[in-house]
């Protein structure tokens, strides 16, 4: 009998009945703006920075209203302006060369390793061809590089790494947070990633003037001493009149139920991870198909799973998922030649000026990813590689 597997891929877990609390609390108050705040009187979004920057061990932290402003707003407060290059990776998401591009610069694409992480030999090259001094590194579905390695090569070219957690928040390089080896860590809050507010977004770091710069381009005008997760008073004297106001700041409604989720996470990056493990499981030793390999160092968090079917035909590949949409199972081809919902190319992005990639289009045409909800069961999850597997081999 062929099995078919009848969950959603899209479907969340229900926000915390304790975060709707907080939020239902901060709508009757009236009071959604972050610096329409009692005297004395915190708020949500000031609290919300102040946790996360302790849950990752930062200095400074500033929630914005989406991890695309986060990226944004971070090349700003590094200096990067208008004609500058920026190196960053070619398997990425839209957002990220978006980011770059909103500020006038010029992504520079580096390319991508079999292990779905920028290539170091690449990077090398390519900070030497096009004199870069800011990498926007890319942890491209949660897969991060030798973050000793990057951080070497980077610090001995005096590149400045800002970091796209994005699918990272609460993972980590031997041990240190995934946003904490560059000079900035971004983060998205946005519904499909793992603190969930619809949109939203986090920035930290250790670095006072940075941390000035972003509060002020975030649009915070002269209420940034209401910053209780930001830097002293005298770091914002000599920045406030030269900073531009390009507002992008969060609401204490979405603050509200990202604090609850914040406090869950550890127990929920546990959760996927089960789900992750099982997946894998079930796809190991299929011919044809190629299973990530995570070093020991990574300590990742699985909320989606991506395998490789290298040197197959785009037909093939194409039958391949259209058999695994008929029984239920959604996957994502990043390798199609034309963009499909948020799946694209480096080279689909034009306003960048992508340049060629031969010995990463290999591996670009081959990802095939597929989100793991914890709404789904680590049953489902057996269930799931169950159903690719077979796949996979009726195509051989």
């Amino acid at each position: 009998m062929t099995e078919i597997f009848k969950g959603n891929f899209t479907q969340q877990e229900p926000i915390p009945e304790e975060a709707i609390e907080a939020a239902v609390a901060v709508m009757r108050s009236g009071r959604l703006h972050r610096y329409n705040t009692l005297p004395d009187e915190a708020g949500e979004v000031a609290l919300l920075e102040q946790e996360f920057a302790a849950f990752t061990g930062a200095k400074y932290c500033l929630a914005v209203a989406s991890g695309g402003y986060a990226l944004g707003c971070a090349l700003r407060a590094v200096g990067v302006v208008a004609g500058d290059a920026v190196l960053t990776n070619a398997f990425t998401l839209a957002p990220v060369p978006g980011a770059i591009a909103s500020v006038g610069a010029r992504p520079v694409f580096v390319g991508v390793t079999d292990g779905l992480v920028i290539d170091l030999d690449d990077l090398q090259v390519k900070i030497a061809e096009s004199g870069a001094k800011v990498l926007m590194l890319s942890h491209m579905r949660g897969h991060i590089v030798d973050m000793d390695a990057l951080m070497y090569i980077c610090n001995g070219a005096g590149v400045i790494v800002i970091e796209d957690c994005a699918h990272t928040m609460g993972a980590t390089w031997d041990g240190v947070h995934s946003g904490r080896h560059g000079a900035i860590g971004c983060y998205s809050t946005q519904t499909y990633k793992h603190i969930n507010s619809g949109e939203g977004g986090l920035i930290i770091t250790d670095d006072a003037e940075i941390a000035a710069k972003a509060i002020m381009l975030s649009g915070s005008y002269m209420l940034y001493g209401k910053h209780i997760a930001g830097p002293p008073a005298e770091m914002f004297e000599n920045i406030k009149y030269d900073t531009p106001n390009v507002s992008g700041r969060m609401d204490h409604l979405r603050a509200a139920i990202l604090r609850v989720q914040l406090k869950n996470l550890p127990e929920q990056v546990e959760q996927w991870n089960a789900r992750y493990r099982t997946f894998e499981a079930g796809l190991r030793d299929i011919d044809g198909l190629t299973v990530i390999y995570r070093p020991q160092a990574e300590g990742f968090v699985g909320s989606s799973f991506q395998f490789l079917l290298l040197d197959w035909g785009d037909a093939a590949i194409e039958g391949f998922v259209a058999r695994c949409l008929k029984r239920g199972v959604e996957l994502k081809w990043f390798g199609a030649p034309e963009p499909v919902a948020f799946t694209s190319r480096y080279d689909s992005w034009r306003y960048a000026d992508p340049q060629p990639l031969p010995d990463s289009d290999r591996v670009l045409g081959a990802i095939i990813d597929m989100r793991l909800p914890l709404t789904f069961s680590v049953e489902d999850c057996a269930l799931l590689a169950r159903i690719v597997k077979e796949e996979v081999c009726s195509s051989a």
